[in-house]
């Protein structure tokens, strides 16, 4: 029972549903309409997420992965450069396109945990999953004040659900966690959207 909740947990909590979640949530918030917020969610879905997933589904049905999210940590690297790659691309675009600062922010950050995870992945395999959680929390708390605050909820029972499958030790989902939160409150800073809450 506890294997069955933790992989439910695990599955539901994923980095590409988190991700999905997120844009759509920052795509709201900072876009003039709702036309415009759901433009901006499809095309970070089509160039940032759905590439990187289709891959993946693809390897692992041809037995080149072993799972869609790579508990192995030598075949993490080449997905973690095809999603860097993505988000440079998404970025490019929406750049081009005039995004708002918030959304260019969080590509920015995104961008900044894949190098750095991919450069520790080569020694240690730091947990994605708590990472993606936590830079989510960051980023609506600091777009939503305490409303996004209540996002951090989910932080724990998913942690917990990563070290009850084994897929990952204490020491890797905090460290996870830890580094994306850093990496979101730095980016942000460096952006000049700390303190820009806006309850929903």
């Amino acid at each position: 029972m506890k294997k069955d909740i933790a992989n439910l947990t695990s599955n539901i909590l994923n980095p590409f549903l988190v991700s999905l979640a997120v844009i759509l949530l920052v795509s709201f918030q900072s876009a003039a309409s709702a036309l415009e917020a759901l433009k901006w969610t499809l095309i970070l879905f089509a160039v940032g997420i759905l590439p990187v997933f289709s891959v993946i589904v693809y390897l692992v049905r041809k037995d080149k992965l072993e799972s869609i999210f790579i508990n192995l940590r030598r075949q993490r690297n080449k997905v973690y450069l095809l999603a860097s790659l993505c988000t440079i691309t998404s970025l490019v675009i929406i750049l081009a396109m005039g995004a708002p600062l918030v959304l260019v922010a969080s590509l920015v950050a995104i961008f900044a945990a894949m190098l750095l995870f991919m450069g520790i992945n080569l020694r240690w395999k730091i947990s994605v999953h708590t990472a993606f959680i936590a830079g989510s929390v960051t980023t609506l708390t600091i777009l939503f004040g305490s409303t996004g605050a209540l996002s951090a909820v989910l932080l724990p029972p998913l942690a917990w659900a990563r070290t009850e499958l084994e897929h990952h030790s204490i020491a890797q989902v905090t460290a996870g966690a830890l580094l994306a939160a850093l990496i979101v409150v730095v980016v942000f800073h460096f952006f000049g959207l700390l303190g820009v809450a806006r309850p929903i």
